[in-house]
């Protein structure tokens, strides 16, 4: 499945974020909390409340840390000025939607954000701690796209956090392995991730946040992460809800250490390193840039060579096998997908070769799913697109996500799952893409780049129903308040909501693509007990 498994990485890292390109820049004042480590000054936000922006969790992973485990992050003297982001983490420019991170990023970059809806601090409020979306390549928390909406004016606390990426977050190389205390190398993004929610469970308080009430929530990538955290060791009891959003654990299978490892020496050999040990010391000794574009396949329809792998440090088992047996967080989960996420531009022919490809000895059931049997021409449908609209966005996020539920709600776990219909207004052609969602989740909506559009009431509305369902959830691990809609548990008839098109709240009863996602589930298992 491997030409499938590297649309899938396209689909994953071709995203995101946005980026409006002057933010509204706060008035500074005295506001000053006091940490373990020092002292920070944030500023008051426009809207009331107050932001405190570019906060070191870890230390600098440059040096003789690149490719460590974060360190904690040093004291400092004086009074740290917290009122502009930092850095985003180093990445290659791999489209307009991430140019502008890649052209200010740094090594230097494990920073979170805190914003928070009222200062100083009286009550206790539910903190929701975002991870963005990027394909693990690419992307930053330090986006007004994520800072300066209306989430937290349902009060709560939203922090935001940078995490290693591409060959500083995943690299793995033997070497890298034996000096490693936990005999484990890659993952360094998601250790990032796990150093972020200790740092937030240790000082949220100071914010006016609760830590013993923490949902974790993200999109595309940060999806995958916030499920692939459901499933690991050290952070499985870090937090107390999940939301993802266009991801999930179960979206491509994660490379066991030694395969990993493996991947990782040929990357070393791309780069020059010397034959025998000493590797891990000369690529220390390169440059940023000269690392940066390392492990960035040229042909963008192959699958990075850089991920998340099972360690045994990180992760100890397949996150398929844990969500399948119930072993993940016993925590409630919101999940679900737009309608389209990526589209497909490829021929009749080439879609067909493509599921012959992925389904194997389930190829004629797949092809009668999509209408591409007996040289048929495929079936496209006006809210899911075309036959090869429908298998990417099938196959590479709705069914995985609807098995996660399912296999959440199996283990006796609230489970409520969604479908986002809402199309941005001037992207007819593209439908509710992938992204689309996410102004209407943290009620920002920009006026420039690739999910820009020009909002009207509707929106407004639309926004408001999703922050209000997001953060009542954050606050009791249900969506539902008696006031707003009922938003039923996904249960054994599998009942999903639909955010319309239209702006209504419908409610599905019958599962998600029933059919199709029956196939991927049979196609899932049977690779599972093949490997």
């Amino acid at each position: 499945m491997e030409s499938d498994r590297g649309r899938l990485w396209v689909c994953v890292i071709v995203l995101v974020c946005s980026h409006a390109t002057v933010a509204t820049q706060p008035a500074t004042g005295g506001l000053v909390v006091a940490l373990a480590a020092g002292q920070l000054r944030g500023a008051t936000r426009p809207s009331g409340g107050a932001e405190f922006l570019g906060i070191p969790y870890a230390q600098p992973p440059v040096g003789d840390l690149r490719w460590r485990e974060p360190a904690p992050v040093q004291s400092w003297s004086g009074v740290h000025d917290a009122t502009a982001f930092g850095a985003p983490c180093a990445q290659p420019i791999l489209g307009d939607w991430n140019k502008h991170d890649a052209d200010t990023s740094s090594e230097d970059c494990l920073f979170l954000n805190v914003i928070t809806p009222a200062w100083p601090p009286t009550d206790s409020l539910p903190v929701m701690f975002w991870i963005h979306g990027g394909g693990n390549a690419g992307g930053t928390a330090s986006s007004p796209l994520y800072k300066d909406g209306t989430l937290v004016q349902h009060r709560v606390i939203l922090v935001t956090v940078n995490y290693r990426l591409g060959i500083f977050g995943f690299f793995t190389h033997p070497e890298l392995t034996r000096e490693s205390p936990h005999h484990a190398s890659g993952n360094y993004g998601l250790m990032d991730q796990i150093a972020a929610l200790r740092w937030v469970h240790d000082n949220i308080a100071k914010f006016g946040g609760d830590p013993a009430n923490i949902t974790v929530f993200g999109q595309s990538a940060g999806a995958l992460d916030t499920s692939l955290l459901m499933t690991s060791p050290l952070s499985k009891d870090l937090f107390h809800g999940a939301i993802a959003e266009s991801g999930s654990a179960l979206m491509a299978p994660l490379q066991f250490l030694a395969e990993a490892e493996q991947s990782g020496l040929k990357l070393a050999a791309s780069l020059k390193t010397p034959s025998g040990d000493g590797a891990i010391k000369y690529l220390r000794g390169l440059s940023t840039k000269e690392l940066v574009n390392a492990g960035v396949p040229p042909n963008p329809d192959q699958p990075p060579s850089l991920g998340p792998n099972i360690d045994g440090w990180v992760f100890s088992r397949p996150p398929a096998e844990i969500f399948a047996s119930g072993q993940e967080s016993e925590i409630p989960l919101i999940i679900g997908t737009t309608t389209r996420e990526f589209g497909m531009s490829a021929s009749v022919d080439e879609v067909r070769k493509t599921i012959q490809h992925a389904a194997g000895s389930f190829a004629d059931r797949a092809l009668s799913l999509y209408g591409l049997a007996n040289d048929g021409q495929g079936s496209s449908d006006p809210m899911y697109g075309s036959a090869g609209d429908q298998w990417n966005a099938d196959f590479a996020f709705r069914c995985p996500v609807t098995t996660q539920a399912a296999w959440h709600r199996a283990a006796h776990r609230p489970t409520y799952q969604y479908q986002f219909e809402r199309v941005i207004p001037g992207h007819e052609a593209e439908g509710a893409m992938h992204s689309g969602d996410l102004p209407y989740v943290f009620g920002f909506f920009p006026k420039t780049g690739n999910i820009a559009g020009n909002a009207g009431e509707a929106d407004y509305r639309i926004a408001d129903l999703i922050e209000i369902y997001w953060t009542n959830f954050a606050k009791k691990g249900n969506p539902n308040d008696g006031a707003m809609p009922m938003w039923p548990e996904f249960g054994s008839s599998q009942s999903f909501l639909q955010f319309a098109e239209d702006g209504r709240l419908l409610t599905n009863a019958t599962g998600m693509r029933k059919p199709q996602c029956d196939l991927y589930r049979e196609l899932l298992l049977q690779h599972m007990n093949q490997h």
